[in-house]
């Protein structure tokens, strides 16, 4: 969909997230602590949120979509996958390839 698309490069880290996920909670605090200003987007508050949770679903190819994490306009993945480069040392470079991070 193209909102998702528009949306998932307007910063350098954007994330999909609905209101009452708590791996939502602990992506976008992970984020946060490692001094990132992402943009997120509660698809359960968005008009087009249940548009974009399909589309979001497509593309991970699992359902509930969320959370879903963008760096530098690409799909990274769910929190699996956030968590699995953080514990392997990739998610800062990655942050910083992007822009995300300074330091």
């Amino acid at each position: 969909m193209e909102r998702v698309t528009k949306l998932s490069t307007e910063k350098a880290v954007v994330i999909f997230t609905a209101s009452n996920c708590p791996m939502c909670h602990t992506v976008v605090s992970l984020f946060s602590d490692l001094g990132v200003g992402a943009a997120v987007h509660e698809l359960d508050r968005d008009p087009h949120g249940r548009d974009m949770e399909r589309d979001l679903a497509r593309r991970l190819g699992r359902s509930p979509p969320v959370p879903a994490v963008f760096i530098a306009g690409k799909l990274v993945g769910s929190t699996d996958r956030v968590m699995s480069l953080h514990l392997a040392g990739k998610l800062v470079p990655m942050l910083r390839g992007a822009g995300a991070i300074w330091l």
